[in-house]
């Protein structure tokens, strides 16, 4: 048996009062950092990939089913607000389409097909980097697009949480966080979800920041799409420059961006 699908390590949960449960959810969460960090060595190897393609105008794909799918998405998602790059350079897509980000849709994972049908609508180059994302490794729309991705020249990943599985047979750069038996049992959406989030917050921050889209330690890129990244950017506007923050925030929504309105500043 796989061990996303092994019996829970408690059992009788409908007994145990809610301190209990929350307690013991927690005790096991704290396994999931440990477990990402026996792989670090395995995501710097991918990583280190991806940027030189991703520099050359590679795009970063991202593919999965359900809670994966979903995962993949919100971490595309979050990439043009934090560090200011188009929509198109991180894309992330789950079987079913759009409308199974809110809820399934029956059999779609099953297709081995589908998946590169989905790719080649956003078309493809060498340079683009597929990381299939399934906790049990052995979704057939992950890994069929994973598989023809590579046929097709494009650097091939995955974030699973089970060892030797078909998934991780198929690409050039197997993620396997091992988190042991979900709280309850093979409810993936625990900790092998959070591993995966853990992993893909991972991948994309150190990939934004080696090329160029943090400064510092600042998102000098972001997008200005709220009051409260307008503060933000004014803060760190006034910080790098001395100026005080109604000047600084004169020269944000003048010049759309933290790292315009300092080059701006510093150019004069």
């Amino acid at each position: 048996m796989s061990t996303t699908e092994s019996n829970s390590l408690y059992d009788n949960l409908e007994n145990l009062d809610v301190a209990s449960l929350l307690k013991n959810i927690n005790q096991e969460d704290y396994k999931v950092a440990a477990a990402v960090e026996k792989i670090l060595p395995s995501i710097t190897a991918l990583v280190e990939q991806i940027v030189p393609r991703m520099q050359a105008g590679g795009r970063l794909f991202y593919i999965g089913a359900g809670t994966s799918g979903r995962l993949g998405i919100l971490d595309a998602s979050e990439c043009p607000p934090t560090f200011g790059v188009s929509h198109d350079r991180v894309i992330g897509i789950i079987a079913g389409g759009d409308k199974a980000i809110r809820k399934a849709v029956e059999n779609a994972e099953d297709d081995q097909n589908q998946a590169w049908n989905d790719i080649s609508v956003y078309g493809f180059h060498a340079s683009d980097t597929v990381i299939g994302i399934a906790a049990s490794g052995t979704t057939p729309y992950v890994i069929g697009g994973v598989k023809q991705a590579k046929t097709n020249g494009l650097l091939t990943g995955c974030i699973t949480c089970n060892s030797n599985s078909p998934l991780a047979a198929e690409v050039e750069f197997p993620l396997e966080v091992i988190v042991g038996p979900e709280f309850v049992t093979g409810s993936t959406r625990m900790k092998a979800g959070t591993a995966q989030k853990l992993v893909l917050n991972m991948i994309s921050t150190t990939v934004m920041i080696k090329l160029g889209r943090v400064k510092g330690n600042k998102m000098v890129d972001m997008q200005l799409s709220n009051e409260k990244l307008i503060k933000r950017g004014t803060r760190m506007i006034a910080e790098s420059t001395g100026l005080d923050e109604e000047i600084s925030k004169s020269l944000l929504l003048k010049h759309g961006s933290v790292r315009a309105a300092v080059e701006a500043f510093y150019k004069k």
